[in-house]
């Protein structure tokens, strides 16, 4: 009777140490269950669909390690995304029902209780594990879609002028889409197709008497330049909302003609534009995780038609969203020109600071932040080329001109001397200029929160290194 007993015991163990066996394998190698003791044609294909995508994957990845322009098309082309979250949600049902059919292979009604309990409990562990980290994984493939149809459509591809990609970046308190408030910042992002090399253009917003792009609606318009009383860049916008009749091709007619006054000004061609809520913006770099920045002076939270309710401190600190913000639009005790060179302190920390491993440890977040903070004509199928031109630009020394007192008379511009200087930047940048018959001496005094003073001048707003200016 006991060697019956032991020899049961012992058959049931088998029994069970089967049944786990083939989850086993099926967690290692999907279909491998079915063709060792199962369905074999089943098994089969699964083998070859899991082998084909191993294979796959690996080649994918090393393509994309020696190939940065193949990783960056994978993770931004909506078509690939698409297909990518269609797989892996397949893949998830498909193995869940391989770790079904391995269990019924397993001959659960044969073991006993205690054991019936366990090959349950395994099961639904391997499966729930994997076919969850798949369809998470889904999850995360369709926000990264959702982002980039979202964020970018599929306007018209511009090629390099000059060889160089010139993007305006518009700074704004208005939401994704609305265009009716006046933006706070312009700033001309000019980008080496070749080497990413950036020079930071940044035109102040109460410039006036500036001249349109020749030929342009706005030229048309105001032949004499904007001359009108109280008429200034940033007014622009607002002028062309109300007079849409005379921009009836275009989906954004403030942003359409507020880049006609652009390149008016510094004789640079447009490709693209971008416009930030600055409200939202915060959200972007609380996603990141803050960003670090030299405070020299006391910036005060508010003011300007509220109250001051605080101050960012002085020290090189981490800021959150909410101060980093405050960085950098704050004016109170201070003037537009030393926020304009705090801006360009912060447009620099962030490019410097935000890594792909940062990126990819935040994805959700900084996804859901910039959808909420952006708007741009940047089509999708250009976004891998800007990603790999951003990443180059870590690399190097970013530039930047503002055009801003003591260089520029603000309220009569003159336009021949903007153009002179604005082309001088960019051969500096790219190396073609000659250098300088001295150097300049680096401004000690602090206004405003940014090296420099008005009459003088802000060393970042006028530097061939932003970084060593803030």
């Amino acid at each position: 009777m006991s060697s019956a007993r032991t020899a049961g015991d012992r058959a049931a163990r088998v029994r069970f140490r089967r049944a786990v066996a083939l989850m086993l394998m099926t967690l290692v190698l999907p279909g491998s269950a079915q063709l060792v003791a199962g369905n074999r044609q089943v098994g089969r294909v699964a083998m070859r669909i899991w082998i084909a995508l191993v294979v796959g994957t690996f080649a994918a990845l090393g393509l994309g390690m020696v190939w940065n322009g193949f990783a960056f098309w994978l993770v931004s082309d909506p078509r690939v995304l698409g297909l990518l979250r269609i797989v892996l949600m397949l893949l998830a049902v498909g193995w869940a029902a391989l770790f079904m059919d391995a269990w019924r292979i397993g001959q659960p009604l044969t073991l006993s209780a205690q054991h019936r309990r366990a090959v349950v409990g395994v099961n639904g562990l391997l499966s729930l594990s994997v076919a969850g980290a798949l369809l998470f994984g889904a999850h995360m493939v369709g926000v990264q879609r959702d982002f980039m149809v979202t964020m970018f459509g599929d306007g018209q591809v511009s090629s390099a002028h000059d060889g160089r990609f010139n993007v305006l970046l518009l700074g704004g308190d208005s939401g994704a889409g609305r265009w009716g408030l006046r933006p706070d910042s312009l700033t001309i992002a000019s980008i080496d197709e070749e080497t990413g090399r950036t020079v930071l253009i940044s035109l102040p917003r109460n410039m006036a008497s500036f001249p349109f792009a020749e030929g342009s609606v706005m030229d048309r318009q105001f032949p004499r330049g904007f001359d009108c009383d109280g008429c200034y860049l940033n007014g622009v916008s607002t002028w062309a909302q109300d007079h849409t009749d005379l921009f009836r091709r275009s989906d954004n007619p403030g942003v359409d003609a507020t880049i006609m006054g652009v390149e008016g000004i510094t004789g640079l061609e447009v490709n693209y534009w971008a416009m930030v809520n600055l409200e939202g913006f915060k959200d972007l770099v609380d996603a990141v995780g803050g960003v670090t920045l030299t405070v020299r002076a006391p910036i005060p939270v508010g003011g300007l038609g509220s109250d001051v309710t605080g101050y960012i401190q002085p020290g090189t600190r981490r800021l959150d969203g909410h101060d980093t913000l405050w960085f950098a639009r704050a004016r109170e005790g201070s003037d537009d020109y030393s926020r304009m060179a705090r801006q360009k302190c912060v447009m620099n920390a962030m490019l410097q600071q935000v890594s792909p491993q940062v990126a990819l440890r935040n994805f959700q977040s900084i996804a859901e932040a910039s959808s909420e903070m952006l708007s741009t004509n940047i089509p999708s199928s250009e976004v891998d080329r800007f990603i790999d031109l951003a990443l180059k630009a870590r690399d190097q020394r970013v530039a930047s001109l503002s055009l801003v007192p003591p260089l520029v008379n603000t309220a009569d511009p003159d336009v021949d001397l903007i153009q002179d200087k604005v082309a001088g930047a960019i051969d500096k940048a790219e190396g073609d200029a000659p250098p300088p018959s001295r150097p300049k001496k680096k401004p000690q005094a602090v206004t405003g929160g940014s090296l420099g003073s008005l009459s003088e001048g802000y060393a970042a707003n006028q530097a061939d290194d932003v970084g060593s200016a803030c």
